[in-house]
C-alpha cells in the first residue's frame, strides 16, 4: 500500500485555499450529500449486539429482566414513529439536498422507542454498520452510554432540550470536587472535570443514572433528580480525564480508566458499593511509551473491548461477561491483541521533537465502522486496523496510515459514507510544516490510502474539541475559541463564532439546538434549525470555572461538570425535583 511519506503533504491537499479557508473539493462532488438515514437506515450495532450474543441460561434471562436498563420497559413497547427516521440523524444533509446515494430503497420507518437503536430489516456483516453513524448506540439501554455516543461517535443526546434551563442542581452542595495529581514531577491541585469528562446517563429501574469520574479521583454515580448518590463513589486511584462507558447490552458494567489503571466496575452489588471486577495497567503489554494514563472512552461490542492508552498500545480484550449463581454480574477478561500505536516511520519523522519524540499516546477515544478500528495519536498518525477475523482467532492488520503532522487528541468522527474527520492541534514546532501542509480540520477518505484528503480547514491555533455532524455541516470549536461550521462535503466555510476560549468542550447538536461550553464558565444553547447560517443564542448558564467537559442531554436535563470543582444539572425551572421520563420519550437528534 503507498503511503504518504513524512512531511510530504498529499497531492493538492491545499489547492485554492486561502488562509483558513476550504481546499478545493476532492473526492465525492458537492451533488453527493452525506445519505439520508430514511435512504440507508440499519442499526448495525444492534445486529452486530445479537449476531453473537452468547447463550444465556434460563437463570440469566431472568437476570437480565429484573437489570437491563430499558426505562421501565420501554423496550417491550416498540412504537412506530411517525416522523421520517432522517430526523434521528446527525450527518445528513438538509431535506432538500439530501439524497441516497447508493441507490438502496428506503427501509421500514417503524423503529425502536426513541433513545434505542432502530431495528433492522437486514443484519449488517460485520462489527458496526456505517448507516448507524448518528444513530443511538444500543438495542437495550436508553442513555448515552460513551463519548459521543455510539461507535463513530456521532451521537449527542436525546431531547428534549430545555427551553430556558437552570441550575437545578450541584454536585457537591458546597466545596468542590479535587485532587492532587503529578504532572512533570510537580504535584498540581485539580478540580471538578475536565477534557473530555462527559457523564454517562441511562435509564435503570425507573430512575435515571448519571455517572461520570471527576477529578478528585473517584467515579461519581448520581440520581438525576436531584444530584444524591445512587452508588457510593468509586476510588480509581487518580484524577479521570476521560469519559466513563456505560455496557451496551444491558450488563451492569462501567468501564472506566483515570491517570492510574483501567477498570472494569460492577454496579450491582447488594452493599451499594461499586467493585472493581478486572483492572488493566499500563506495563501489562510491551513495548511502551509515554504515560500511564488513560483518557479514551472505550467501546464494547460483542463482549469485546477496545481501548487506547497513553502506553501508546491499542488494546482489545475479550470479556467473557457473564452471572454468577447469586445473579451478580461476573467478567474474566482476556487481552486477546495489542499493538504499538507507532512504527519507526512516525518516530523518524518526529526526531526533532526533543523528549516528545515518544509521545505518541493515544489519548482519543477509539472509532469504528464496518469492520475497521480507528484512531490516532499524539503523534498525528491516523490509522485503520481490519478487524474482521478477530472472533475467528486473527489478528488485526493495519490497513490505513496518514500522517497529519501534529498532536491529535480529539476523536475521529466517521460519517454513515465512512468518512473520517480528524481535528489536530498545533503544538510540535519540528513538524510544523507537516501540520500547516495538512490542516487542522481535515476530511479523509481512507479508501484512497495514497491520497485521503477530501479537503481541508486551516486554524493557527489548533483543535482539541471532537467535530460534531449536523445535516451535513461540521462544526469544530478551536483552542481559541474560533468556532467553525464548514460545508460536510465541499469543505466551505459557512459561518464561523468567538467564544472565550480555549473550546475544548465538544459540540452537542439535539433537537436543532447546539450546546457548547466555554473557557468563561458559560454553558450557550444556540439555535441550529438552519446550520448553514451562524446561529443565534437562545439561552446560556453561568457555571462556575471552564467548561472543558462534553454536556451530556438527556429528556429534558443538560448535564456537565466545570474546573470550578462541581458538577451541574440544569432544566426548565419548572421540571425542578422532577424525575426525567421514563418513557424514553423526545426525539434525538445527533
Amino acid at each position: 500500500m503507498g503511503i504518504p511519506k513524512p512531511g510530504a503533504a498529499p497531492t493538492g491537499a491545499r489547492a485554492a485555499r486561502g488562509p483558513g479557508g476550504p481546499a478545493a473539493p476532492r473526492g465525492p462532488s458537492p451533488a453527493l450529500e452525506p445519505q439520508s438515514a430514511a435512504a440507508s437506515t440499519v442499526a448495525g450495532l444492534a445486529a452486530a449486539s445479537r449476531q453473537d450474543r452468547r447463550r444465556r441460561t434460563a437463570q440469566d434471562r431472568e437476570v437480565l429482566r429484573r437489570r437491563l436498563v430499558v426505562g421501565g420497559g420501554v423496550v417491550a413497547v416498540l412504537v412506530v414513529l411517525g416522523v421520517a427516521v432522517s430526523a434521528l440523524t446527525g450527518d445528513g444533509g438538509s431535506d432538500g439536498d439530501r439524497a441516497a446515494t447508493d441507490g438502496t430503497e428506503p427501509v421500514s420507518s417503524t423503529t425502536a422507542a426513541p433513545g434505542l437503536a432502530p431495528p433492522t430489516s437486514a443484519p449488517f456483516d460485520g462489527w458496526v454498520d456505517p448507516a448507524s453513524s448518528g444513530l443511538p448506540w444500543s438495542s437495550e439501554v436508553v442513555g448515552q452510554l460513551t463519548f459521543r455516543g455510539n461507535p463513530t461517535r456521532s451521537y449527542y443526546g436525546l431531547g428534549p432540550v430545555p427551553e430556558a434551563p437552570e441550575i437545578l442542581w450541584r454536585y457537591p452542595e458546597s466545596g468542590g470536587m479535587c485532587g492532587e495529581s503529578s504532572v512533570g514531577g510537580q504535584s498540581k491541585t485539580w478540580c471538578g472535570t475536565g477534557w473530555t469528562g462527559q457523564p454517562a446517563v441511562w435509564l435503570e429501574d425507573g430512575r435515571t443514572w448519571v455517572t461520570f469520574g471527576a477529578y478528585d479521583k473517584s467515579i461519581h454515580f448520581l440520581d438525576a433528580t436531584d444530584g444524591s448518590d445512587i452508588l457510593s463513589p468509586f476510588d480509581i486511584g487518580d484524577i479521570v480525564k476521560g469519559s466513563v462507558t456505560r455496557d451496551p447490552d444491558g450488563y451492569p458494567l462501567l468501564y472506566s480508566g483515570s491517570r492510574a489503571n483501567f477498570h472494569v466496575i460492577a454496579l450491582d452489588r447488594a452493599n451499594g458499593e461499586p467493585e472493581s471486577l478486572w483492572e488493566l495497567t499500563d506495563d501489562a503489554v510491551s513495548p511502551t511509551k509515554w504515560n500511564d494514563d488513560w483518557d479514551g472512552s472505550p467501546l464494547v461490542i460483542d463482549d469485546f473491548l477496545f481501548q487506547g492508552g497513553e502506553n501508546s498500545q491499542i488494546h482489545i480484550v475479550k470479556l467473557n461477561r457473564g452471572y454468577a449463581a447469586d445473579g451478580t454480574v461476573t467478567v474474566a477478561p482476556e487481552l486477546v491483541f495489542n499493538a504499538p500505536g507507532w512504527d519507526q516511520e512516525l518516530t523518524s519523522a518526529l526526531s526533532g521533537s526533543g523528549s516528545r519524540v515518544n509521545d505518541v499516546s493515544i489519548e482519543n477515544s477509539v472509532a469504528i465502522s464496518g469492520n475497521t478500528l480507528y484512531f490516532t495519536n499524539s503523534g498525528g498518525l491516523v490509522q485503520g486496523w481490519d478487524i474482521s477475523g478477530l472472533k475467528e482467532g486473527r489478528d488485526p492488520e493495519r490497513t490505513f496510515r496518514f500522517w497529519t503532522g501534529d498532536d491529535t487528541d480529539a476523536s475521529i468522527v466517521i460519517d454513515r459514507e465512512g468518512y473520517l474527520y480528524v481535528a489536530q492541534e498545533v503544538e510540535r514546532g519540528s513538524s510544523s510544516s507537516r501540520n500547516t501542509e495538512v490542516g487542522q480540520l481535515v476530511k479523509l477518505d481512507p479508501r484512497k490510502p495514497d491520497d485521503p484528503v477530501v479537503w481541508s480547514v486551516a486554524d493557527d491555533h489548533g483543535m482539541w474539541a471532537t467535530p460534531a455532524l449536523h445535516q451535513g455541516v461540521v462544526i469544530a470549536p478551536t483552542d481559541s475559541g474560533r468556532i467553525v461550521a464548514v460545508h460536510q462535503v465541499t469543505g466551505e466555510i459557512l459561518w464561523e463564532k468567538k467564544l472565550p476560549g480555549p473550546t475544548w468542550s465538544s459540540p452537542v447538536v439535539v433537537d436543532d439546538v447546539w450546546v457548547q461550553g466555554d473557557c468563561n464558565g458559560v454553558l450557550h444553547g444556540f439555535d441550529l434549525s438552519n446550520p448553514r447560517v451562524e446561529p443565534p443564542e437562545l439561552w446560556n448558564v453561568q457555571l462556575e470555572g471552564c467548561v472543558e467537559s462534553t454536556p451530556t442531554v438527556f429528556q429534558g436535563r443538560i448535564f456537565v461538570g466545570a474546573r470550578g470543582g462541581a458538577f451541574y444539572a440544569m432544566g426548565d425551572p419548572d421540571t425542578a425535583g422532577s424525575t426525567p421520563s421514563t418513557d424514553a420519550g423526545g426525539s434525538p437528534d445527533a
